[in-house]
């Protein structure tokens, strides 16, 4: 157990080598990795290659031992039995001495039987093939695992990141009201003002504020939710943008990917290998079942062939040996039927897992085309959003100039600071739109590597 819980400090170091700062790439991989979803598809895994294992048992002989001693009468009967559900009426050997006696005797009986099925019509590799086809599938359902946590990672990132951009914008928006309302404030108590622009520049410093505290309540909203994807304290998650504020790299540096490789495309194309592997066992099903088996045993009893019984003792160690060694044959016959219908049920379940992989593609290639359409889009807007900034900036000045030199008012300056602060968020958040379009190609495409190397 301390083995084991310093092997998981270990690991917690090496994901976060800093529990202040958080890079993309650390944020991707340490979800990647410690997310309990990953860790239970991992077990899915175990578990099924254990099964493997379990399959491949069946090549193995079989040996039964059997130790008995038991004190019983020894009536006996002819007549037959029918074969029991449970075994509720023991069978009693010997031969019938026309007697009905409460005697008892001792009985005693060891035993050991060994048997092999040497050829099976590939039954049993049909049935490893099977479990190794869902270990397979499994295997592919922990990359799909991945791919979603950590693309809920990275936009969880992307979100905070923004969260923080908008409130740095607030902030100086607060900045700018504040000494648009001490100018104003001064000017009206000089009565160079009247009282009701000093109220206005009071009103757009309030707003300002606001709107500090609900992008200080998004930045603490969008920390909890990355801490939630990490597994870590809130309080310990702080991003560092590393190149997420720049204007990436052209679209062509994720490259191309076929949608047949997407991870959620291979796990359901091994659900359909999965089905055909069952199919495969069923088809070597209707086969004779041989069994090569030998036993060695030897019996106790404490009556003789004529009925007398021995002393209080007699009976307790066997006294009788035998041995044998056969070969057995069992074909079942009437379950040709039963063997087709449950074929005709498995060959329905192929043609369903066909259809939902035809689907998946045809869902995936929409989705890429999507996600190159939003990331054009997000390009342009990044590409005019500077521009957009650099009017706002001169809007302002000329606003506050011509306010200075009387001839503006208040609301022209304070429309033209609300323009300025809007045109930096949107600045800010359109370059961030744009990894975010990245993102979500990249997902489409089932790889996030090269959105990773991008944002490095």
């Amino acid at each position: 157990m301390q083995h084991h819980a310093l092997a998981v400090l270990a690991l917690a170091v090496s994901v976060w080598p800093s529990a202040a700062q958080i890079t993309m790439e650390q944020a991707v991989r340490g979800a990647a990795e410690k997310y309990p979803a990953v860790r239970a598809s991992l077990e899915e895994v175990a578990a099924a290659a254990a099964a493997i294992n379990l399959a491949r048992t069946s090549y193995l002989p079989r040996a039964d031992f059997l130790g008995q001693v038991n004190r019983a009468t020894h009536n006996n009967v002819f007549g037959m039995v029918l074969p029991q559900p449970l075994p509720v009426i023991p069978t009693v050997s010997g031969p019938v001495l026309r007697t009905n006696s409460l005697g008892n005797v001792w009985g005693t009986a060891l035993g050991a039987m060994v048997s092999w099925e040497p050829f099976d019509f590939g039954l049993r590799k049909a049935t490893v093939e099977a479990s190794r086809s869902t270990r397979e599938r499994a295997e592919a359902q922990v990359a799909v695992t991945r791919l979603q946590v950590s693309t809920a990672a990275a936009d969880a990132f992307l979100t905070m990141l923004a969260a923080e951009q908008t409130l740095g914008a607030a902030r100086a928006a607060v900045a700018r009201a504040r000494v648009l309302d001490e100018v104003v404030s001064a000017l009206a108590k000089s009565e160079l003002r009247p009282g009701a622009e000093a109220s206005r520049a009071h009103a757009e410093l309030a707003q300002a504020e606001i709107q500090v505290a609900q992008a200080r309540q998004a930045v603490e909203v969008s920390r909890a939710a990355l801490a939630q994807v990490l597994g870590l304290p809130a309080a310990q998650v702080a991003v560092v943008a590393g190149r997420l504020l720049e204007a990436p790299a052209p679209v062509g540096a994720l490259g191309e990917h076929a949608s047949a490789a997407h991870p959620v495309a291979v796990a359901q194309n091994k659900a359909v290998e999965q089905v055909k592997a069952r199919e495969k066992v069923l088809d070597r099903s209707w086969y004779p079942r041989f069994n090569l088996a030998g036993a060695l045993y030897a019996r106790g009893t404490g009556v003789q062939p004529d009925g007398a019984t021995g002393n209080a003792a007699s009976g307790l160690g066997p006294n009788i040996q035998n041995w044998g060694v056969g070969l057995s044959v069992t074909f079942p016959a009437l379950d040709l039927a039963g063997l087709r219908a449950r074929r005709q049920i498995e060959q329905h379940h192929e043609a369903a897992e066909q259809a939902r992989y035809a689907q998946l593609l045809q869902d995936l290639d929409g989705q890429t085309a999507r996600a190159r359409a939003q990331l054009d889009g997000a390009r342009r807007v990044a590409e005019l959003a500077p521009v957009q900034l650099k009017a706002a900036r001169d809007t302002e000045s000329q606003a506050t100039a011509r306010y200075q030199a009387g001839l503006g008012g208040i609301v022209d300056v304070a429309e033209a600071q609300r323009l300025r602060t809007q045109a930096e968020i949107d600045n800010a958040l359109a370059r961030l739109a744009v990894w975010r379009a990245l993102l979500g190609l990249a997902a489409a495409q089932g790889d996030l590597a090269p959105f990773l190397d991008l944002a490095k």
